[in-house]
C-alpha cells in the first residue's frame, strides 16, 4: 500500500523524496485556469520512474471543468481541457487523472448535469476512450453536485458506469460533504464498485458543512483513525493534501505509514 502527497509539478520525484511518499500527484498546469497542459520538462524521468514501479503518479485536473454544467460556454470547455490533461497525465505514465464531480445551478434539474456526463464519455469513446483512467471524485459542497451527496453519486455511476470510470474518495469532502466515514468503503463499492484513490485528508469543519478545507490529519475535527481505516479497508494508495507546508505533510505521510503497518 502506498502513501502519497500532492506536491508542486516542478520536480515531482525529488518533492516525493522530501516528504517520504511513495506516490505523488501534481498539476500540469495552473488549477484555475483554462490552460492546454504543456509537456512536462522532466516527462522522461517521470515516465521511467512509473514504468519502473519505484513511484505511482496521479495528475489532478484543473479545478474549473465542470462535465455536468448546462451552460456551453463552460460545458464545452470542460470537455476539451480534461481530453487535454488526460492525454497529458497519460504521456507521463500516470495511473489516473482526478476530476471533480461537477455540480448544475439550483435552475436545473440535475439528471440535466448526469446526462452531460454520460455524454463527455460518450464522446470520449468515438476516438477510443480516455488514455488513462478518469478517476471522479467527491465533493465536500453545493446542494445541487453530482459526487456529494452518495444517492447523487448512485445517478451518476448510472449514467457512466459503463465506460468503467474511476473514483476517489476525499475523507473531507465526504465528511465535510455529510457522508459517514465509518463502513463508506463498502457503501460506495456498492454503488461504484471500486474506489481507486484516497485523498487522506483532515478538517477543521464540522460534518455535513459543506465547506473543503483541509487541515493536518492528527489535528483535525475528524478522527484520524477514521481516516486509517477508510484507507486500510479501501486497499488504495492515499496521498494526503495538506496545504500547511512541507512539515505537515511529512507527519502526515509518516503517520499514515506507521498507523497501517501496525
Amino acid at each position: 500500500m502506498r502513501i502519497g502527497a500532492h506536491v508542486e509539478s516542478d520536480d515531482p520525484l525529488a518533492a516525493a523524496k522530501a516528504v517520504g511518499a511513495d506516490a505523488v500527484q501534481f498539476f500540469l498546469s495552473d488549477p484555475q485556469a483554462w490552460e492546454t497542459p504543456q509537456p512536462h520538462p522532466r516527462a522522461a524521468e517521470l515516465r521511467a520512474a512509473a514504468d519502473a514501479g519505484e513511484i505511482e503518479l496521479y495528475v489532478h485536473a484543473p479545478y474549473r471543468i465542470n462535465l455536468a454544467s448546462t451552460n456551453n460556454r463552460l460545458r464545452i470547455p470542460s470537455r476539451k481541457l480534461l481530453a487535454e490533461h488526460a492525454e497529458a497525465a497519460a504521456a507521463i505514465g500516470a495511473k489516473g487523472l482526478i476530476v471533480h464531480g461537477g455540480h448544475v445551478t439550483a435552475k436545473d434539474d440535475i439528471q440535466v448535469g448526469f446526462d452531460n456526463w454520460r455524454k463527455a464519455f460518450q464522446g470520449a469513446a468515438k476516438t477510443g476512450g480516455y488514455p488513462l483512467p478518469i478517476l471522479i471524485e467527491n465533493t465536500a459542497g453545493g446542494d445541487h453536485a453530482c459526487a456529494r451527496r452518495f444517492e447523487n453519486l448512485a445517478r451518476l455511476w448510472d449514467a457512466i458506469g459503463e465506460f468503467e470510470p474511476g473514483f476517489c474518495l476525499d475523507t473531507c469532502h465526504a465528511y465535510c460533504g455529510g457522508e459517514d466515514l465509518t463502513g463508506i468503503v463498502d457503501r460506495l463499492r456498492g454503488i461504484t464498485g471500486r474506489v481507486d484513490l484516497v485523498h487522506a485528508n483532515g478538517t477543521n469543519d464540522g460534518f455535513d458543512s459543506g465547506r473543503d478545507r483541509h487541515a493536518n490529519i492528527t489535528d483535525s475535527a475528524l478522527d484520524p483513525e477514521l481516516v486509517v481505516h477508510v484507507i486500510g479497508s479501501s486497499g488504495a494508495t492515499a496521498v494526503v493534501e495538506n496545504p500547511n507546508g512541507a512539515a505537515a505533510v511529512t507527519a502526515d505521510v509518516a503517520y499514515l505509514r506507521e498507523r497501517l503497518a501496525s
